[in-house]
């Protein structure tokens, strides 16, 4: 199949971008849109190459949002071709990043191709902000090219995030926010001991249990229209010595909120510590805010990308919130319509990760239908 998104996502799947590393994929981005006329602006934080690149100097400015990072490949042996040497078989790309998210990097900078060619001088500005830090700790990446651009006041009023977001179908689903995440880390107080002369001890996993039953219990929310309810799960538990003679002096688990809207950070942290606070324990809490909930409900963006997907696929798609969090927590603190679309995510982060042949050049044109719905 000949096409110019394919042949670009073939490219960029050869580059070993592994985060935080990404290996000029970049730089083979930005060389396509500086012959477009974008002014290019390499962003380097700490070890995280990001770009940022703009075509015009009016509004709105639409922005398409991504990462060339990908995750590690897991065990080579598993993997039925070379991870970054894409491969074509049964109607499907195999690759790392095929499906999160070099295809639609790729389609990104095609539909942006193909929109200036019929509109050279558009009535907005396209901008790309592109990081090599989603998939690690996120910490160099999009959120520091965000606080840039808001610290010389450039303003963003539409974001495409090109996060695989399709379930089942291609274009079945359209990400119009996230959940937050807030993790805790518990640790409780107890004596040691002699097993045997429990009356000289404190086990801290006796006192620990009833409460984490409790928060395992508890209702934190009902959810709303957009939202699930919020969920609160313990990851890790651990405690004792090793040796099975010893009440040990402290118990720790690790957990983690997924919460809508109905809730915010510190709503839960209040919760948490009431629930704790009643009974007879020490404690420490240590607290890690991962990102706050984000939603669009409506506007100019949301309906431009749900004409364009059942204009090229002939599917309705669905709003949803669902899944983990993405880097459009960043931006949507500094832009008021952030949404995200991409292939079908069945295989991200697997092994003999793929996206299908046909969806990309369908991507593409997605992408360049909501150009010209927004700034044409």
């Amino acid at each position: 199949m000949n096409d110019a998104t394919l042949d670009l996502t073939l490219q960029l799947i050869r580059q070993a971008s592994v985060t935080p590393n990404d290996a000029d994929c970049q730089q083979l981005m930005a060389n396509r849109l500086a012959k477009l006329g974008f002014h290019i602006e390499p962003m380097r934080f700490g070890d995280v190459d990001n770009l940022w690149a703009r075509f015009g100097s009016e509004g709105p400015v639409l922005v398409f949002a991504g990462h060339t990072d990908v995750v590690p490949t897991g065990p080579l042996d598993r993997w039925h071709s070379d991870p970054f040497a894409p491969e074509i078989r049964d109607g499907h790309l195999f690759g790392r990043g095929a499906a999160d998210m070099k295809a639609s990097l790729a389609a990104f900078v095609t539909a942006t191709e193909a929109f200036l060619a019929k509109h050279p001088n558009p009535k907005g500005s396209i901008a790309f902000l592109i990081t090599s830090d989603e998939e690690g700790p996120a910490h160099d990446g999009t959120v520091k090219v965000i606080e840039a651009l808001k610290a010389r006041g450039e303003k963003i009023d539409y974001c495409i995030v090109g996060e695989p977001t399709s379930a089942e179908t291609f274009g079945d689903t359209i990400k119009n926010g996230r959940r937050g995440s807030l993790s805790g880390h518990l640790i409780v107080h107890g004596v040691q001991g002699h097993i045997a002369y429990p009356h000289l001890a404190k086990n801290p996993i006796h006192l620990l249990a009833p409460a984490l039953a409790e928060l395992a219990d508890t209702e934190w929310d009902k959810g709303n229209a957009y939202f699930p309810p919020t969920t609160w799960q313990v990851s890790n538990l651990h405690s004792g010595t090793g040796a099975t003679n010893v009440i040990p002096g402290t118990a720790e688990a690790l957990f983690n909120f997924r919460f809508s809207t109905e809730n915010t950070a510190e709503t839960l942290k209040q919760k948490v510590h009431a629930i704790l606070d009643a009974y007879d324990f020490e404690y420490e809490l240590i607290w890690n805010l991962s990102g706050e909930p984000f939603l669009t409900d409506h506007g100019a963006l949301i309906d431009a990308i749900r004409t364009s997907v059942a204009d090229v696929t002939g599917v309705t798609p669905q709003l949803n919130t669902t899944g983990g969090t993405s880097d459009g927590r960043f931006i949507a603190k500094y832009c008021p319509e952030v949404v995200e679309f991409g292939p079908i995510n069945k295989t991200i982060h697997k092994l003999n990760e793929c996206v299908a042949i046909e969806d990309v050049p369908k991507l593409s044109r997605i992408y360049a239908g909501v150009l010209e719905r927004l700034i044409a």
